[in-house]
């Protein structure tokens, strides 16, 4: 194993190869350039529903300094190259939402893209809770009853952005006519899943990643994309099967089928209880 001195003089070797005044700029350069490709590698995974990889990440990193500072012989060099391949190979799984987030800069964003700062502040959050809620159970159980199919997702903000984009952006206050509406057969955004995020329906006609599972052939593509969706997230979801007009909901991978108004009640008021607290902010 290396000294203390050893690893220190290997450092100053690449991190400060030239003398004096010179040196310490070379140095601050390289030291912003290191900390952009972190913080960019750090918050594409964080935006991205890919936290796990946050973890993995740093975890290679550590390691690969520690075998390139304390064996012999030293050598900073591989592990600088070590660094940007690593960073650039986590940045390329992402390319495309790395592009769009570059075309997007300085667009105006929906101001309630987001759960309203009204219900968020607001003393009364059990009872806007409540009318969320007998919205989305009317909704569903008129869609139910004329066997129309429809596919919700209760989300908590952590969806890939390829998701929810891939849909029509609406931000738009809970209703039920505005649900059954958009579920309504031939309506444009029909066939996709419709984005729930606390208040608000952030988003419509979504496309969904599928289980892999295997199901009994009466589970379709809306039921498959349901389930799907909860086990790469962590979201939940309403099913209403456009053949059969039964209500399931899924989460972490599960279904549950035959749902009624009162199960479904409570599988909604367990998603809002965890957004959002007794003072009505975000958890």
């Amino acid at each position: 194993m290396n000294t203390p001195s050893e690893v220190w003089s290997a450092i100053k070797g690449v991190f400060l190869p030239f003398p004096g005044a010179v040196g310490i700029v070379v140095l601050a350069v390289e030291a912003i350039f290191f900390a952009v490709i972190v913080y960019m590698v750090l918050k594409t995974l964080w935006e991205n529903n890919a936290r796990r990889f946050i973890i993995v990440y740093l975890i290679l990193l550590i390691v690969a300094a520690a075998i390139t500072f304390f064996a012999k012989p030293i050598n900073a060099t591989a592990f600088i190259v070590f660094f940007l391949i690593l960073s650039l190979f986590f940045l390329f799984l992402f390319n495309v939402e790395i592009k769009r987030s570059i075309w997007n800069v300085g667009k105006h964003k929906p101001a309630m893209a987001s759960p309203s700062s009204a219900a968020r502040s607001s003393s009364n959050v059990a009872a806007r809770a409540d009318e969320f809620i007998g919205a989305i159970v009317k909704a569903v159980q008129n869609l139910s009853k004329n066997d129309i199919g429809a596919l919700i997702v209760l989300s908590n903000g952590n969806l890939p952005k390829t998701i929810v984009e891939s849909g029509v952006m609406l931000n738009a206050k809970i209703s039920s006519q505005l649900i059954e509406g958009i579920f309504i057969p031939k309506a444009p955004l029909h066939d996709g899943a419709m984005v729930i995020y606390g208040d608000l329906i952030e988003a419509a006609g979504c496309f969904l990643p599928l289980t892999q599972k295997d199901y009994p052939k009466e589970f379709g593509t809306r039921h498959r994309a349901g389930i799907g969706v909860t086990e790469v997230a962590d979201v939940s979801t309403i099913i209403v099967s456009e053949e059969t007009g039964i209500v399931s909901v899924a989460k972490r991978g599960e279904l549950t089928r035959f749902v009624d108004s009162e199960g479904l009640k409570r599988f909604l008021k367990e998603y809002y209880w965890k957004e959002f607290n007794t003072e009505g902010k975000k958890q």
